[in-house]
């Protein structure tokens, strides 16, 4: 299956993550709390925790570090609560943003997003206004060049629900997000590395944005993801 041509974007998005590595333990703790809190602290039960733990690793974080945090959330320490909400807009040219927060205070959070969406030329919507046009789902990204044929029996030997080859060549494994780890064990068994492997929202149909929309909208989602209650955004711009 072909599809839209991402590869560029994709480069430029961990570009511009590795810029802002100083928030990085931030969101991995709180996102290990919360997994924590709702799950309980037994990675063995709980994939959510899993992932959090190995997005913490990724980032060099201590493992009393994370140990700590697990303890926080299943009440062993004393922490604090976070909740999470989810926030739905548009951006630059009709753009479809969402935006997941953890907060300690919903009334600064909202407030705050709402703030930069009106400020960058964005607008707040309704609950479910743009979710969707976006896929919950496991998603592993491959360089082109990638042997299509050898990732592709091994991917959906694993489970994967589909593998689609880019117009610029690169290859995005995709699952359901139960599935995911065991697609991404199957395919590093065989030698594959992704790029990106990540539960994420995957936008359906990409908005081809340039020049100054472009740049307009790339700063409305700089603003939104330096807000310290941002855990993530998800959008369907190509920049």
């Amino acid at each position: 299956m072909a599809g839209h041509s991402k590869w560029a974007n994709i480069q430029h998005r961990k570009g511009r993550q590795d810029e802002k590595r100083g928030k990085v333990w931030t969101r991995v703790i709180r996102e290990i709390m919360v997994a924590a809190r709702t799950g309980g602290g037994d990675l063995t039960a709980n994939p959510r925790l899993r992932l959090a733990v190995e997005k913490a690793k990724a980032a060099n974080m201590p493992a009393d570090t994370v140990k700590r945090n697990i303890d926080k959330a299943t009440g062993n320490l004393e922490g604090v609560n976070y909740e999470e909400i989810r926030y739905e807009g548009y951006g630059i040219g009709g753009a479809a943003i969402i935006v997941d927060t953890m907060t300690d205070n919903r009334v600064r959070t909202v407030a705050e997003v709402r703030h930069a969406f009106s400020k960058h030329g964005g607008n707040m919507g309704t609950e479910g206004s743009v979710a969707f046009q976006f896929k919950h789902c496991g998603q592993l990204v491959y360089a082109p060049g990638t042997d299509e044929e050898k990732l592709m029996d091994v991917a959906l030997e694993a489970g994967a629900e589909d593998v689609i080859v880019d117009d610029d060549g690169a290859i995005e494994v995709l699952s359901a997000p139960g599935d995911f780890e065991a697609v991404q064990s199957a395919l590093e068994a065989a030698g594959f590395k992704a790029e990106v492997a990540e539960v994420t929202m995957r936008a359906d149909n990409p908005i081809d944005l340039e020049g100054d929309d472009a740049a307009r909208m790339q700063k409305l989602l700089d603003v939104l993801e330096d807000l310290d209650d941002v855990q993530a955004v998800y959008h369907n711009a190509a920049l």
